[in-house]
């Protein structure tokens, strides 16, 4: 294990005093890990903790955590135990159950780094665990980047130190140093694809290639040194994000097509949707940006909508449907609105338009003027004196998106509107020499771009 070692210290896994969460299942992998970095945290100067999530799908669970916990309390070492409902989580959300378990650990991970609680997640992926996923991608129709299979260091949180370790020195390292592990039953189960290719491919291959596993893994490496190379020369600083919304210039597609394949998958992975993603869904963007009428959408899985919306390809997490508030009274103070964000109101002795907000006659407002969403019929005075316009037109002429005129909030007496959240006043409102009383409005805005 002494070139772990030397990894470590060549690529500064760690700066000093780091407080490094080891991922823990309680199997060869982890407890070797655990036992390697705890062994040598002087040398590495390094804090060692376990993390341990109990995903509440098997009847070993209690079990393994009680084990690893048992351990980490002969060795003196921190231990951290979450629990998670995976079975229940993939039953309502739809998803495999494999998908949902590693959703869960690393949501547990990344709220350990919240917190300011651990430094680093070191996993224990080795060799034939890269093998495997590089393999899994390519038979789901990945390019360069997927073939890449795992990095060392990804978000320069989550650790891998023993990525170029095999399997078989990994177990020779357990038995050497007599380290108790615990396993999985479900690791033999075949009907997932990980195991498929562990028990039933991989073999094979290495009957004919006994270094089957190390060639893949040195392909792996190749693939990366390329993606690296060409995302090198990829630059898409339009590109607009906020929250689970994504903003693509249409004129990006015209790029060459590896690199317009790029920026799709990295925007699916800025969603957060980078492991699920397969070639063809990809292939599905860039199809419907060339080809798609203006105002459409499509359905993508794991709930991405992609539109088209004038000059730009927008892709967005679908909003879950609930119940919601469909009127607001207008008042002074804060207004929270569904799908929206919140409303500020609050009086003022400005007389000139102020960037960011919107600045109204307080006393032209109606008594029963109430925020809410857009209604076929509704009409607005436009500022400026243009004379009546319906609403729907004023917002097509604005060239704002269909799925953002559901959830604009208007501030309407009857179906004359006053107010468009964000975008423009009624001329009837009007701030002139004779108002003597004036309100700024101001919107705080959530998923708008």
């Amino acid at each position: 294990m002494e070139k772990v070692l030397q990894l470590i210290k060549e690529k500064q896994f760690f700066t000093p005093g780091c407080v490094v969460g080891v991922a823990c299942s309680g199997g060869a992998d982890s407890m070797a890990l655990l036992h390697f970095l705890n062994v040598n945290r002087e040398k590495l100067d390094i804090d060692v903790m376990a993390v341990h999530v109990d995903h509440g799908t098997r009847d070993n669970d209690v079990r393994d955590a009680i084990f690893v916990q048992d351990y980490c309390k002969e060795n003196r070492i921190r231990f951290y135990k979450f629990k998670v409902e995976a079975g229940l989580k993939s039953k309502t959300k739809g998803k495999g159950l494999e998908q949902v378990c590693r959703e869960a650990r690393y949501k547990v991970f990344e709220n350990l780094r919240e917190k300011g609680m651990v430094d680093k997640i070191v996993l224990a992926h080795h060799q034939n665990d890269q093998a495997e996923t590089v393999l899994l991608h390519i038979l789901r129709g990945s390019g360069l980047n997927g073939a890449s299979g795992m990095e060392y260091v990804r978000d320069d949180f989550f650790v891998r130190p023993f990525l170029d370790v095999s399997k078989e020195e990994i177990l020779s390292y357990v038995y050497q140093n007599q380290i108790p592990f615990v396993e999985d039953e479900t690791n033999t189960d075949t009907t997932i694809s990980r195991n498929f290719l562990r028990h039933k491919i991989l073999p094979e291959l290495e009957k004919v290639w006994p270094n089957a596993v190390e060639n893949i893994c040195n392909f792996a490496k190749i693939c990366e040194e390329d993606d690296e190379t060409l995302r090198s020369f990829m630059r898409f600083d339009a590109i607009l994000q906020e929250k689970n919304v994504l903003k693509i210039p249409r004129s990006y597609f015209n790029y060459r097509v590896s690199f317009v394949k790029r920026m799709v998958l990295d925007c699916f992975e800025k969603l957060g949707l980078g492991q699920s993603v397969e070639k063809k869904h990809i292939d599905i963007v860039v199809d419907f940006a060339k080809n798609g009428q203006n105002g459409s959408k499509i359905n993508l899985p794991e709930n991405v909508v992609v539109y088209k919306e004038y000059e730009y390809i927008t892709m967005a997490l679908k909003k879950v449907k609930r119940e919601t508030q469909t009127e607001w009274p207008f008042k002074k103070g804060l207004t929270h609105v569904d799908d929206y964000g919140s409303i500020k109101v609050k009086k003022t002795e400005a007389r000139e338009p102020v960037v960011g907000a919107l600045l109204v006659d307080a006393d032209k407002i109606p008594e029963d003027a109430k925020w809410r969403f857009f209604q076929e019929g509704d009409f607005i005075e436009k500022f400026g004196g243009a004379g009546v316009v319906k609403v729907k037109k004023y917002l097509s002429d604005k060239k704002i998106p269909l799925r953002l005129r559901k959830v604009l909030p208007l501030l309407c007496f009857g179906n004359e509107v006053l107010v468009i959240a964000n975008i423009d006043i009624s001329e009837s409102l009007r701030v002139d020499e004779n108002t003597k009383n004036a309100y700024l409005i101001e919107f705080n805005i959530k998923n708008w771009v």
